[in-house]
C-alpha cells in the first residue's frame, strides 16, 4: 500500500509505525517541515515543505489561524505535486491541530484518513483554569480558533487516535465516542534499567553521588520549571552532597515567553540561590545520553499542568526511575502515589522539596516503587504491544475501540 504521514515535526509520534510499515514493504512517504538530516528512517521518503511566515497585523483576531493556514497551503501544494508524480496514498495519517491535515480529505477523497489528536483547547478546561485566572474575551477567541483545524479533522477522519484517557476526556462529549485511545508506545527494551557511567561530556560525578534529574524540551511554567527551581534551592541547601542535572533547551515550547525577554532559566537563576558547582545544565541530549541520565537518576522530577503528558515521564518510569511528579490529571493516569511513584502539589515548592528529600533519604525503602514504575510501562505502554494494534487500525484490519 501507499502510506502518507504528515507532521510538521519529523518523525515525532510516527517514528515507530513509519519504520514498521516501511520494513513490510509498503511505500511510505512523510511530509514535514523538519529538514534536519540527523533523523533518517530506512525505507521512508521525506518530503520537506517550508510554510510561509504569515504577516502580523495589529488587532487581527484571526492570528491563531494564520500559522495553520500557512502549513495547510504548503502541504496542499506538496500533495498536488506528489499526485502529478503518480503517488496517491491508500492511507494517510496526520497530526491534527497544526494545519497540515486541513485539506487532506479534499485532496485524497478515497484514502483512509487517520488523525492523531493531542489536545482540544477550551476556556473552561482544567489547563486553562489551572492557576485560577479567568480567561479574557481575547483568549477565549484564540482558543476557539485553535480548534478550527481539529474540529474539521474530527469530521473528516475515518480513524481518530489520542494517546491517553486524560486527553480524550478533554474533548467535548459529542466527539469522545469517535476517539480511540492508543499511546504511541515506549520501547522498553531500549528504555530499561542498567547501571553505568553518566557519560555526559565534561560532567564527572562519583558513583555514590545522589543525582536529581529533570528532563524537558523547554524550561517553562507548563512543565513546572519555576517550581522545580524553587524546590531545588531548598533541597540542595538541606542535602549538601546531592547534585542536579537538568536536560533541555532554554526555550518555551508550551505557553508564552516572558514579556521581559528573559528565559525562564535566566529568571529563576536570578531568583533562587543555587550552588553552581552542584547544578548542571546539559542542554538537549542525544537519546543514548538522555537514557543514561535516567538510568543514573536517584530521583527524577516531572511536573506538568493538566495538559499533554510528556514521553519523558513514561521513559523515566521504563528506566526504573524513582519519580516525584505533580499530582495532576495526566500524571495520575500513569502514577499511583506511593505505589509506582510519589505525587505532590504542583504549586507548592516546599512540598516538592520535602518529597524529593524523602526520596533521596529512603532510596532502599522506596526501591519497590522503581520496579512498579517499570512494570506499569511494560504492561500498558510496551511498544511491541502497541505497534501491531496501531498497524491493524491504520490498515483497516481492526475496528477502533471506543
Amino acid at each position: 500500500m501507499n502510506v502518507l504521514f504528515v507532521h510538521p515535526n519529523y518523525p515525532a509520534q510516527f517514528r515507530h509505525i513509519a519504520r514498521v510499515l516501511a520494513q513490510k514493504k509498503h511505500r511510505v512517504l512523510f511530509i514535514t517541515a523538519n529538514g534536519r538530516k540527523d533523523w533518517n528512517i530506512p525505507g521512508v521518503t521525506r518530503l520537506v515543505y517550508k510554510p510561509s511566515s504569515p504577516p502580523k497585523q495589529e488587532g487581527d483576531v484571526f492570528t491563531e489561524l494564520r500559522q495553520p493556514e500557512a502549513h495547510a497551503a504548503s502541504v496542499l501544494r506538496s500533495c498536488m505535486n506528489m499526485q502529478r508524480r503518480g503517488f496517491v496514498p491508500d492511507i494517510v495519517y496526520g497530526a491534527s491541530g497544526w494545519g497540515v491535515t486541513w485539506f487532506l480529505r479534499d485532496v485524497y477523497p478515497k484514502a483512509r484518513l487517520a488523525g492523531y489528536f493531542e489536545w482540544f483547547y477550551s476556556p473552561d478546561s482544567a489547563d486553562t483554569r489551572f492557576d485560577g485566572t479567568e480567561p479574557t474575551l481575547g483568549s477565549r477567541v484564540n482558543l476557539r480558533l485553535r480548534n478550527t483545524v481539529m474540529t474539521n479533522d474530527l469530521l473528516a477522519c475515518d480513524l481518530c487516535i489520542t494517546p491517553s484517557l486524560w486527553q480524550k476526556s478533554q474533548f467535548p462529549a459529542i466527539w469522545q465516542d469517535k476517539l480511540t485511545v492508543l499511546h504511541d508506545g515506549i520501547d522498553t527494551s531500549y528504555f530499561c534499567p542498567e547501571k553505568g557511567p553518566l557519560g555526559i561530556p565534561g560532567l564527572e560525578l562519583a558513583d555514590e553521588t545522589p543525582v536529581i534529574t529533570y528532563a524537558t524540551r523547554g524550561m517553562e511554567p507548563y512543565r513546572g520549571f519555576p517550581q522545580f527551581m524553587q524546590a531545588l534551592g531548598m533541597v540542595l541547601d538541606r542535602h549538601p552532597t546531592a547534585h542536579a542535572v537538568i536536560a533541555g533547551e532554554e526555550r518555551v515550547c508550551y505557553g508564552r515567553p516572558r514579556e521581559d525577554g528573559k528565559s525562564w532559566k535566566e529568571f529563576m537563576l536570578s531568583q533562587v540561590k543555587l550552588p553552581p558547582d552542584r547544578v548542571h545544565f546539559v542542554g538537549s541530549l542525544p537519546y543514548n545520553l538522555y537514557r543514561q541520565l535516567l538510568r543514573r537518576s536517584s530521583v527524577h522530577v516531572y511536573l506538568t499542568r493538566p495538559f499533554v503528558l510528556s514521553w519523558s515521564l513514561l521513559e523515566s518510569m521504563a528506566c526504573g526511575c524513582l519519580v516525584v511528579a505533580s499530582n495532576t490529571g495526566p500524571v495520575r493516569e500513569a502514577i499511583r502515589d506511593g505505589e509506582n511513584g510519589l505525587l505532590c502539589d504542583f504549586f507548592t515548592p516546599r512540598a516538592l522539596a520535602k518529597t524529593i528529600l524523602r526520596a533521596l533519604d529512603q532510596q532502599e525503602a522506596l526501591q519497590p516503587l522503581r520496579q512498579a514504575a517499570r512494570q506499569t510501562i511494560v504492561s500498558r505502554y510496551e511498544l511491541g504491544d502497541v505497534l501491531p494494534r496501531l498497524e491493524a487500525l491504520l490498515l483497516g484490519r481492526a475496528k477502533p475501540a471506543r
